[in-house]
């Protein structure tokens, strides 16, 4: 399924995405770019409200852990700076307390990390009650717990003993999940 974005004036294209992650914060605003959107990226909480102080964006992408603090605190300043703006909480580390808490600050949606960009686009656009359509193929469980685990294990620093310590698993059945393919 592909989303066309087209948007009227200026003012409505304003993006912000904030995202420590700079492969996929560069991808994704390259995509929301050729979406009509005028893509702002910053890569941590400061940096978007330093942006958001200068000129509040209409719409706003904004991962929940960051290195220097939690997104909530952009997706807040957001909207005391601009309440009719919509904001949208991706995270890799998604349970139900965080979403409530982020829709409660504000945010339109709470959607988890790899997130498509045409899943980004229907929710930061649908109006109203409107839902977007689910996504056709989502991810299996097997392939959002392999995400997971690999997300720790990056940030650990490919360290094995610290990972499946982070993970509350056996070193070595963390060995095996590891060298094994990435599920489908």
């Amino acid at each position: 399924m592909n989303v066309i974005v087209e948007l009227n004036d200026q003012a409505d294209r304003s993006l912000l995405i904030v995202e420590d992650d700079k492969p996929f914060l560069e991808r994704l605003s390259r995509v929301m770019a050729m979406r009509g959107f005028i893509v702002t990226s910053c890569d941590s909480v400061s940096a978007g409200l330093a942006q958001i102080g200068e000129a509040a964006p209409t719409f706003a992408v904004v991962d929940l852990r960051l290195g220097d603090g939690s997104g909530l605190d952009v997706v807040s300043a957001l909207k005391l700076k601009r309440p009719d703006a919509r904001a949208i909480v991706l995270t890799g580390y998604g349970n139900i307390a965080t979403a409530v808490t982020a829709v409660k600050m504000g945010a339109i949606d709470y959607l988890s990390k790899p997130a498509d960009a045409d899943d980004v686009a229907a929710a930061l656009l649908a109006r109203g009650t409107e839902k977007y359509e689910p996504p056709a193929n989502p991810m299996s469980a097997d392939r959002v717990r392999w995400e997971h685990i690999q997300r720790i294990y990056e940030k650990c620093n490919h360290n094995v003993s610290e990972s499946a310590r982070r993970l509350k698993m056996h070193r070595r059945t963390l060995q095996r999940i590891l060298a094994k393919r990435a599920p489908r």
